[in-house]
């Protein structure tokens, strides 16, 4: 018999939810704090609602992760590299693994720039201690996925609370927010912080991942019963993990609106952002700021690691032990992190540019999605997406390829 209770509905729903907290911790990583800070500090609330778009297309594309991985029974490379063309699979691994990259070098500088402002550690030494917590952290897997998820669900919370305590310290303009969360705006000069925006909240990697991830909940299928109900909870657990996290990211730029753009400063640097946050709003305040951002830079790293195991096993199908191939991946995604900070590079550009970078890269991820889940010799046909679903995929398709080129002209054209 199909039919369970009200309460145990919502014991069941207890016991599946927390893959949307995980994944949506790629939504806050320091990519995300980079652009949103850019975004307010030199646009104000202008750019608000890229913020939100982002969020709900991000929504979208998760959900029809998880229906993919649970319909299936494997991840999203797993099905690249079984269902296409070896040329297409390749192609899709490397376009995957440069995106893991640049999103790694976020995290890595995100975090190592909080382990300097907090603790006054050295850039290169923080990147390197990242790596290491990242991968402690993981060692946590050895006694139960959940234990993993714990970890990076309290980072979540932690950054949660800290943003709105920001909020509360920086008084902002409640009316200019309401009137740029839904009017469209883009200043001169404010594109490619808006593709940045775009590509730090959709993260190519957290689509891979948010797929593998529904096999931990394989055990719960049965308990469910039918696949409706399935998807219905893998629906809420996202939705409600990605509001959460698309206030946060709207925090963030809220947060940099009221205090760096009304004072006219626009902002150069996270560290900047951090000095500047203590005659403004007071010495806690960017106490607070920096914890959050060592939160979210080791609980996003975490995610990405993970991701960078499930694109490289799914892809190419090679098996080794959990340990080395953690190791490997970590040295690999790692690498261009410490040689960016060697070189001194500009930590809030780096950031911005690293974000860029996975929005160009997200029609390869998205795409795919959109046309396995519509395919119901892939999927079967009672997860296949309907007429309405299949319109919003292209609808998302059409709006992140048309913002890329538009990037790509406008940028790139004048050279």
């Amino acid at each position: 018999m199909s039919e369970i209770s009200s309460h145990q509905r919502i014991l069941y729903f207890l016991r599946f939810m927390g893959l949307g907290l995980v994944v949506g911790v790629a939504y806050v990583d320091p990519g995300n704090w980079g652009t949103d800070i850019a975004a307010g500090s030199k646009f104000g609330y202008s750019l608000l609602w890229v913020v939100i778009m982002s969020n709900l297309i991000g929504i979208f594309m998760q959900y029809l992760s998880s229906k993919l991985g649970i319909a299936t029974g494997m991840s999203l490379s797993e099905n690249c590299s079984k269902h296409l063309t070896k040329s297409k699979s390749l192609g899709l691994w490397i376009s995957a693994e440069i995106a893991v990259i640049a999103t790694d070098l976020a995290e890595v500088v995100g975090a190592a720039i909080a382990l300097y402002l907090l603790f006054k550690i050295p850039l290169i030494y923080g990147a390197v201690l990242t790596g290491l917590d990242t991968l402690l952290i993981l060692g946590l897997e050895r006694f139960g996925m959940r234990k993993v998820e714990a970890v990076i669900i309290g980072m979540m919370v932690l950054i949660g609370s800290a943003y709105l305590i920001e909020i509360y310290f920086a008084q902002p303009d409640w009316n200019q927010i309401a009137y740029h969360a839904v009017i469209p705006q883009l200043e001169q000069g404010g594109l490619i912080i808006a593709v940045g925006i775009l590509g730090a909240t959709v993260m190519p990697h957290a689509i891979f991942l948010h797929s593998a991830m529904t096999k931990t909940r394989k055990s719960m299928f049965d308990i469910l019963k039918t696949p409706k109900r399935i998807i219905r909870f893998s629906l809420l657990d996202t939705t409600f993990a990605l509001v959460f996290a698309g206030l946060i990211n709207s925090a963030i730029l809220i947060m940099s609106a009221a205090t760096f753009y009304q004072k006219n400063l626009p902002i150069e640097s996270i560290e900047v952002a951090y000095q500047t946050l203590v005659p403004l709003l007071g010495g806690m305040s960017a106490t607070i700021f920096g914890i959050a951002l060592l939160a979210s830079g080791i609980a996003s790293s975490v995610v990405a690691t993970l991701s960078g195991q499930v694109i490289f096993e799914g892809f190419t199908k090679f098996k080794t032990s959990l340990w080395k191939r953690r190791i490997v991946i970590r040295s690999i995604t790692i690498i261009p992190a410490i040689i960016a900070i060697f070189y001194g590079a500009n930590t809030l550009d780096l950031l911005v540019a690293s974000q860029v970078i996975l929005s160009l890269q997200l029609p390869f991820t998205i795409i795919p999605l959109v046309y396995f889940t519509s395919k119901e010799k892939f999927v079967g046909k009672e997860f296949t997406n309907r007429i309405f679903t299949r319109v919003i995929a292209i609808l998302c398709v059409v709006i992140i390829i048309a913002l890329n080129l538009l990037l790509l002209i406008l940028e790139f054209g004048k050279f």
